[in-house]
């Protein structure tokens, strides 16, 4: 097919003399990307690719040009930093001069699984298997004449060769993301990590549908037989996709989603999990994925001989991904949409171990926790660091939130309130003890308590009050152990609960201060005490 019978050519963008690969399906795709050399093909079916040195994304060095149409709506800092319009053209024209006699490929395809709502985007990218991934995590046309008819509002431009000057470019380094919301473009360069790709969709999204009174959300989502909505949100390694992906609930998607006047909708097309130490006994659904055709591995180790996977061999990054479409798995919800939740789960990975494994939030509650975003990430990386790392990412997503967050908190809050959502704290960290010390809570353990949650029995039994945290915590849950449910008797020394116990209450206290002049008494009071 020749580019001059589509609806928008690849000229519109200021692309000409490239060999441009329109759309190709993944067997394709697989075919182009091994015989350029950037994959291998593994014993059961996926293709690995190899990111080095960028096993993860690259968040400092993502900019928003800074223009009128929305200059007023972006809450500028650390995360959304700005960059001017004149750079940023004279970095695109370089960017696509560089594009000339060079191979591209590219994918026309949606992000929002509602027809009201999604975007048309066109990705381009000079790697096969970055195209691959856009197809794995994307909504695909339906068919070749729609393909045709096209009209992308966004365009992604991948090009990981193409690096910046800082000196010149304004940039932080040869790596750049750049978004520009009057041109309708994105800009990646500098980096093979396809999950920029991603990322900054997600982005457009989260300053685009505001603007519509739709609530976009770092969450999976999943429904149960009676149609009834459970949201997860939960930032890297909380186990978003793990506990979303349950063979006895169908799966609307694990990452990404809106919450509209209509109910919620997946943004995507795939689903992108870390594959780090998956086993087929904890996360049968998504190990499965690992020896199919289509699922594409990052940087996961294998044999060079056999082609197996070494799903635990981390020596080269923790962040193992793997990208499948939502359909490898089975109990998937083919519209991507669903109505309104019942009830929102907030996951931490508390590495500390001192807040409960499940507790029931008050609307006010819901709204302090939300805003403060906490998780921790386990130490023991720096020479010397031997506790936990509290972060604070607010909304659950800070890196990919382009408003002010109480705008988000706002919309999630109305939702919450309209519809009579319950909404739950879990705890997917440590217990008996901080990391180190105690042990990772059992995933059967934590299943069984969001099971006993989403099915109302939590409804019909007696809570207690933390009274560090100032959480309502039941007492009792089917298939877990009593003790479990409140952390200080899982530890040996008592005392040392308390001193930790304590160090996480100021953190958090301390970390909401930037929210106390936009909220209400009702909301700083549902935090913990100190």
């Amino acid at each position: 097919m020749v580019e001059s019978s589509r609806k928008v050519e690849l000229s519109a963008l200021g692309i000409t003399g490239a060999n441009v690969h329109w759309n190709f399906g993944v067997a394709a795709l697989y075919e182009e990307a091994v015989r350029r050399g950037e994959g291998s093909l593994t014993a059961e079916g996926p293709i690995v690719c190899n990111t080095s040195p960028f096993t993860g994304r690259s968040p400092t060095d993502k900019f928003i040009v800074k223009e009128a149409s929305s200059e007023a709506n972006v809450d500028w800092g650390k995360i959304n930093r700005p960059i001017d319009a004149e750079k940023f053209d004279r970095l695109e024209q370089r960017m696509l001069a560089s594009l000339t006699g060079k191979d591209l490929f590219v994918q026309d395809c949606w992000a929002g699984a509602d027809a009201t709502y999604r975007l048309p985007i066109r990705i381009i990218t000079a790697k096969a298997w970055h195209s691959l991934f856009a197809h794995t995590m994307f909504i695909e046309e339906p068919s070749a004449e729609a393909r045709l008819q096209h009209d992308p509002q966004f365009t992604v431009i991948d090009i990981p060769e193409f690096k910046a000057d800082p000196a010149v470019d304004g940039t932080r380094s040869e790596t750049f993301i750049l978004l520009n919301f009057a041109k309708k473009r994105v800009l990646i360069g500098g980096t093979d990590y396809a999950g920029e790709i991603k990322k900054s969709v997600f982005t457009l999204m989260n300053y685009l549908l505001p603007l519509r009174d739709t609530m976009p959300m770092h969450c999976s989502a999943n429904v149960g037989e009676g149609g009834d909505v459970a949201l997860f949100f939960g930032l890297s390694g909380t186990g978003k996709t793990t506990l979303s992906s349950d063979p006895h609930r169908q799966l609307i998607g694990d990452d990404e989603h809106g919450w509209s006047a209509d109910g919620v909708f997946n943004f995507e097309g795939g689903c992108y999990a870390k594959m780090i130490k998956l086993s087929a006994e904890a996360e049968p659904q998504i190990y499965a994925t690992t020896r199919r055709f289509g699922t594409v591995l990052e940087n996961v180790v294998f044999d060079p001989e056999t082609r197996a996977l070494d799903l635990d061999d981390a020596s080269l990054t923790e962040n193992t991904r793997g990208a499948y479409p939502l359909t490898f798995i089975e109990n998937s919800v083919p519209s991507g949409q669903a109505g309104h939740p019942d009830n929102v789960v907030m996951l931490t990975a508390d590495a500390f171990g001192v807040l409960p494994p499940i507790s029931r939030l008050s609307p006010e509650a819901a709204m302090y926790h939300f805003l403060s975003g906490y998780t921790a990430k386990v130490a023991g990386t720096e020479r010397g660091v031997t506790e936990p790392v509290a972060t604070f990412s607010t909304c659950f997503g800070a890196p990919f939130m382009v408003w002010d967050p109480n705008v988000y908190a706002k919309l999630l809050g109305e939702r919450i309130a309209k519809h009579q959502a319950r909404v739950w704290l879990v705890n997917t960290g440590w217990t008996g003890g901080p990391y180190g010390v105690g042990s990772r809570m059992k995933i059967s353990q934590t299943r069984a308590m969001i099971n006993a949650a989403l099915s109302g029995v939590l409804d019909g039994v007696a809570y207690e009050r933390d009274p560090v945290f100032n959480l309502d915590v039941p007492t009792s849950c089917p298939n877990v152990p009593t003790e479990v449910l409140h952390p200080k008797n899982t530890w040996k020394d008592p005392a040392a609960y308390d001193v930790q116990a304590k160090k996480l209450a100021q953190m958090f206290v301390d970390n909401f201060k930037k929210f106390e002049s936009t909220s209400s008494p009702a909301v700083k009071a549902a935090g913990p005490a100190t």
